[in-house]
């Protein structure tokens, strides 16, 4: 078998089990062993003094750790690459999330704050049915850089050790990466390393979604509603979804009893419906799918030349 094909048949084999499984819920997943390993740090290290500094240690020793397992399984286990790369892609799993975000809001309010608490950082209990709505969707539009592209992006740089990287890096945001009193020390690295690992995937899914809805101005919109977010990278895929659908996402949210002010992102406050969700993912697939084509060509230009 050639040296690209080679290359390339663990991302295709991880993908389409992604496609057709999701995260599998019963088996041993690497990225809740990176959440214990991120709490049993955070849980002895976060107090006192030089916060800040043993966030730090915390972060680029798991990051490390990570990156030198990922090249041993690499080098010594490579059978079993396309599970690990099954594992570090969560684009079927995000959208089947969403759906139910939508299904429930429309039996009850309650149930729509419930489903959607599965996947945002925000408080839920006094969101409004639209609020549901927009969360859900924004995590679809963010998720789809950190749990698809992004993972892709860092598969094509460094192969499996690199997406494992990258998904320890992203779980070290998701989990202590707050501004927050209890995380603002601590996790300042891991929320700065984040940073640049998604600069720019983020900025590519975003392109990547407006290819997938070609639409006049939209790359314009993207760069001008993309800056407006807190984050300097969730915007753009955010603004992305926002020009798609013409809807206004962002505004001000609760985070662990806090009040985070956050600029809103478009200007079009409309309804959002199951149809916008049921667009949004359309959008999602093609930009996935495009993103594996991208990285399959840059697998065998890499091998081929």
């Amino acid at each position: 078998m050639d040296n690209w094909m080679i290359a390339i048949l663990p991302l295709l084999l991880g993908w389409f089990l992604d496609l057709i499984f999701g995260d599998p819920s019963r088996l041993p997943h690497p990225i809740v062993w990176f959440g214990k390993a991120i709490a049993f740090f955070e849980h002895r290290l976060n107090k006192g003094h030089h916060r800040k500094l043993k966030g730090a240690v915390t972060a680029l020793l798991l990051i490390a750790m990570t990156y030198a397992i990922g090249l041993i399984i690499n080098c010594q286990l490579s059978i079993i690459n396309f599970i690990l790369v099954f594992f570090c892609l969560a684009g079927t799993t995000l959208i089947r999330e969403v759906r139910e975000v939508f299904l429930a809001v429309d039996r009850s309010l309650e149930e729509g704050r419930q489903q959607v608490a599965r996947i945002v950082g925000r408080d839920t209990t006094e969101l409004s049915a639209q609020e549901v709505r927009t969360a859900a969707l924004e995590t679809l539009a963010e998720n789809l850089s950190d749990g698809v592209i992004a993972p892709l992006f860092w598969f094509a740089i460094l192969g499996v050790p690199g997406m494992l990287t990258y998904k320890m890096i992203n779980t070290l945001d998701s989990m202590i990466g707050y501004k927050t009193e209890r995380y603002k020390d601590f996790g300042c690295w891991a929320a700065h390393i984040d940073d640049v690992a998604n600069y720019i995937p983020a900025r590519l899914t975003a392109l990547l979604m407006a290819i997938a809805s070609p639409r006049k101005g939209l790359l314009r919109f993207i760069w001008r509603n993309g800056r407006r977010h807190a984050s300097p990278n969730s915007g753009y895929p955010e603004a992305a979804l926002a020009g798609i659908l013409n809807c206004r996402f962002g505004g001000p949210h609760y985070y662990f009893g806090q009040l985070f002010p956050k600029p809103y992102i478009g200007e079009n406050e409309r309804e959002l419906t199951t149809a916008d969700m049921k667009h949004a993912v359309r959008i999602n697939r093609i930009a996935e799918v495009l993103m594996v084509f991208l990285v399959m060509i840059c697998l065998i230009l890499k091998n081929i030349l």
